[in-house]
């Protein structure tokens, strides 16, 4: 067996273990061929290095020709290659390492079809000659990506606001024959966007995707409800599509799914339910906000939308409407996961998380305990930790609906074109 093929076969096999993800997410990678590589270019290293007169230069060891394009973006300074999808079998500390120009790295699926490499900048700079060659002594693909030194004013004028193409939007299938509530399930963060990451290197991403898929099958088994995902793979979802996605499907309930991590401070622990507020209950919640607000950044893209405005006097107040029942499921909600879990000190707090800004669907962001606590990172990856919590949210499910029977929430005109902003 050639040397190359080798070394591919030896990535596949031990992809699935290496990563170290929950049951659920490795049962897709096995299963899902889009998600597993199998018609897709591997990449098995990515190697930086410094060449004459300070450039750096970015190698990807590839599987098979792929297509490139690149482009970068300001604040923070960032260059983004856009690849054909890639299977990435890196080692778990890839990107981490400064080089010359580049401080950092990241990559994952953008999109159906699509990965992304996301390079932070140490200074301006620019793309100069992307390069593909053939290594003889195994047949191996070498992609190159030059970064070359440039002024401010230089970087600036090759800038873009936003990535010309972004991802195909996924339209809702109406289901107007069906009158079961629907549940939107939207496991944090995904594809070139890991979220936090513990000190094993697990990334947040899986630990909540897997958490969100037995979520869902623990609604779907009840058969009371229609259940959806924001995402229903390793690929990322801009933070404002997760909220279009939501509203366009008419959702009744919005649970948006994440895992917090201090690494300052392992010994915090516990779970935190929020709703959407203009103003955060506390530092903290501010803080948190403030990060998670910063995923499109994180994969190369920014949000088109401005600050935000509240469209008319309807939309104010079903807004706050809507808030009432966010919090009265956050409520309950407590009531249900504290016999099954460790809570937070604050178990309940507000912040301007943009996933929380729908005016029409009652939504939540639950933080599922800290990555940086050992016993909150072991329970994470419990199965049996895993069905209690689910088991809990289903039953806070169940209450919110049978008391939604006698009050009446009002129900603005859908706008499915242009959708109305709000304010943080």
């Amino acid at each position: 067996m050639p040397p190359l093929a080798r070394m591919l076969r030896h990535a596949i096999l031990l992809s699935t273990f290496v990563m170290a993800v929950p049951v659920a997410a490795q049962d897709d990678i096995r299963t899902n061929p889009a998600v597993s590589g199998q018609h897709s270019a591997v990449a098995i290293a990515a190697d930086l290095s410094t060449g004459v007169g300070g450039s750096t230069k970015l190698t990807l060891t590839l599987s098979r020709p792929i297509e490139a394009r690149t482009f970068v973006m300001e604040r923070p300074d960032r260059a983004v290659i856009d690849l054909t999808e890639v299977n990435f079998q890196l080692g778990p500390d890839t990107g981490r390492r400064r080089e010359g120009l580049v401080s950092s790295f990241r990559y994952g699926l953008f999109a159906p079809g699509r990965s992304r490499i996301v390079v932070d900048l140490a200074q301006p700079a620019i793309v100069g000659r992307i390069e593909t060659t053939t290594r003889i002594r195994d047949g191996a693909i070498l992609l190159s990506v030059e970064f070359q030194k440039a002024d401010r004013d230089t970087f600036r004028r090759a800038a873009v606001a936003n990535d010309p193409s972004p991802p195909a939007r996924k339209e809702a299938i109406a289901e107007p024959t069906d009158s079961r509530p629907l549940i939107m399930i939207d496991a944090g963060h995904g594809g070139i966007d890991p979220g936090a990451i513990a000190a094993t290197g697990i990334f947040e991403k899986d630990i909540v995707f897997g958490f969100a898929q037995a979520l869902v099958g623990k609604l779907e088994a009840s058969g009371r409800y229609r259940v959806r995902m924001t995402r229903d793979r390793d690929v990322f979802v801009p933070l404002a599509e997760r909220v279009r996605i939501a509203r366009e499907a008419s959702a009744d309930l919005f649970v948006s799914i994440h895992a917090d991590s201090i690494s300052s401070a392992p010994q915090v622990r516990g779970a935190t339910i929020y709703t959407g507020s203009e103003k955060a209950t506390d530092a903290e919640s501010a803080k948190l906000a403030e990060r998670e607000n910063k995923a499109d950044s994180t994969a190369g893209t920014d949000s088109g939308e401005g600050p935000g405005h509240i469209a008319d006097i309807l939309q104010e107040l079903t807004l706050r409407e809507t808030r009432t029942f966010s919090s009265g499921f956050a409520k309950g909600l407590m009531s249900y996961l504290g016999p099954v879990m460790e809570m937070s000190p604050k178990p309940h707090r507000e912040a301007g998380f943009v996933v929380l800004r729908s005016p029409d669907v009652p939504s939540v962001l639950v933080e599922l305990g800290y990555l940086s606590s050992k016993r909150d990172l072991d329970l994470l990856q419990s199965e049996s930790w895993r069905a209690d919590v689910t088991g809990g949210m289903a039953k806070a499910i169940d209450a919110f609906f049978a008391n939604r029977t006698s009050l009446t929430r009002p129900v603005p005109p859908r706008r499915s074109a242009a959708i109305a902003p709000v304010s943080p």
